[in-house]
């Protein structure tokens, strides 16, 4: 993995464009969402997998854009400092600073885990 290779695939999700980004994944690769019903959020695995959810996302969210992202590279890992904006389904604004910690096996993904801070 490049820092310009995985800057290609964050441009994937400001275009939304869910098969682009599911390209970039590993077929055994996961995408560890960090909102859902398991310890790590929601689990999906392999590149359908993710390309559905993502699809659904940003039909929901269709003005979703992660900015001021920062990225780092250490060997087979890596991680992705952001700012995600938009519109909630429910019309409230999103404005959350978040980060992915990922692993790579040569230009692939293999594990994208999402943290981002909540509002209370």
């Amino acid at each position: 993995m490049t820092i310009a290779r995985l800057n290609e695939l964050l441009a994937a999700f400001n275009d939304h464009q869910p098969e682009k980004v599911a390209s970039f994944f590993a077929e055994d690769g996961v995408m560890l969402a960090a909102a859902g019903p398991e310890p790590v959020g929601a689990t999906l695995k392999g590149p359908e997998a993710i390309k559905a959810a993502l699809t659904k996302r940003f039909a929901a969210s269709p003005d979703l854009q992660w900015t001021e992202a920062r990225s780092w590279l250490l060997g087979d890992k890596g991680l992705t400092e952001w700012r995600v904006r938009g519109t909630a389904p429910d019309g409230t604004a999103i404005d959350t600073l978040g980060c992915d910690l990922w692993e790579f096996a040569g230009d692939k993904v293999v594990k994208k885990d999402t943290y981002y801070k909540q509002k209370t």
